[in-house]
């Protein structure tokens, strides 16, 4: 296997900024850029052997340096919200931003994937690897500690795109990170205008109910009988307009999924996404208690790759995490990181036909 590396643009502040091209022996491809460590290409075969693009993304690097969707991107210090954008630890306040009504959500103004990345590749016969790093300051998005992490891309030759988390902070802190790749399996992949048609199979019988500004309420509630029960394959638009487990009407999917693994076994699958039209079949594995699907709910962006509108449901994403808002919620799971210790995650995306 091999590293292609080629010239993606330059960024308002002058850094050059290079893609990253990793292909195996199947003929699937992964590229990333060093501006925010983003996943801007997933490339993959249909039953047939049509290879298309699957997941959302950017042409050039402007839009990449906002990306308010965060197409392909990490996320960090915190995925997902803390409500109030604060919290307390060691008997100290910290406030965040409010960027989502009175939350902070994915860390706040300054996200993690528009910072540009340290980069080291490493090659091997059956498997190709990118690290990407960064130095997190004491106090940036207002977080305490200064926190060195970095994402570990693999690509090996069973389809599998591996994801590794690591870091370690020189005082306590939070950290929940995630993957915000937007995928669509669909005929033309990222090209095909929405998800509704295809299937989702969760492996998970509680989710965490929300309120009005998506805060867990702190319960864990039964799938079973609501719109949300994807204990068996389902497509994703037989859930839009039936009920909650409060009787709310789903208009779109925002949800986290509480693992039946609860993140204690290691690595576990614990979703699955196909497209009947294409055999596409993405498998999900993690090591993490809780996985967010987000439909692209209200998305209406112009301009993206290939010259395609991302409308709703355009994509979905399949979010591993520590669950929303965990640092304020009792019974939730852990989400400090102690001084010293070392933080460490993986996350897999197999891809098949069917």
């Amino acid at each position: 296997m091999s590293i292609v590396k080629s010239k993606f643009g330059t960024s308002k502040d002058g850094h050059e900024v290079t893609k990253y091209t990793l292909k195996n022996k199947n003929g699937m491809e992964v590229s990333f850029i060093d501006l925010g460590a983003v996943i801007t290409n997933i490339i993959v075969p249909d039953r047939d052997g049509v290879f298309e693009d699957i997941v959302s993304g950017y042409g050039e690097v402007a839009p990449y340096e906002v990306n308010m969707p965060s197409f392909g991107a990490p996320i960090g210090r915190y995925a997902n919200r803390i409500s109030g954008a604060k919290f307390v630890l060691n008997n100290k306040e910290y406030q965040l931003d409010q960027n989502d009504s009175t939350n902070c959500l994915h860390g706040g103004f300054l996200r993690y994937n528009c910072c540009m990345y340290s980069v080291k590749c490493e090659e091997f016969e059956e498997e190709d690897k990118i690290i990407f790093s960064r130095h997190s300051p004491d106090g940036e998005q207002g977080f305490p500690g200064n926190l060195d992490y970095s994402i570990t891309y693999i690509l090996d030759d069973d389809d599998e795109l591996i994801i590794g988390y690591q870091a370690v902070c020189d005082s306590d802190t939070i950290v929940n990170f995630t993957n915000h790749s937007y995928f669509n399996l669909g005929k033309g992949g990222h090209k095909c205008p929405d998800v509704l048609n295809q299937e989702v199979q969760i492996e998970s019988d509680y989710y965490t109910p929300v309120n009005d500004i998506l805060i867990p309420t702190g319960e864990l509630k039964e799938l079973a009988g609501t719109a949300l029960d994807f204990r068996e394959f389902k497509k994703l638009k037989d859930g839009i307009g039936k009920k909650d487990a409060y009787g709310n009407i789903v208009t779109g999917y925002d949800y986290n999924f509480v693992l039946r693994s609860g993140g204690k076994e290691g690595v576990k699958k614990a979703a699955q996404f196909r497209d009947s039209s294409t055999g596409r079949i993405m498998e999900v594995f993690t090591d993490l208690p809780g996985l967010q699907i987000y439909t692209a709910n209200d998305l209406d962006i112009d301009g993206c790759k290939d010259g395609v509108h991302y409308g709703n449901f355009c994509g979905a994403c399949f979010e591993s995490q520590n669950f929303p808002n965990a640092i304020n919620t009792e019974g939730f799971p852990n989400a400090i990181l102690k001084a010293g210790e070392k933080f460490e995650s993986i996350t897999v995306f197999r891809f098949k036909v069917f």
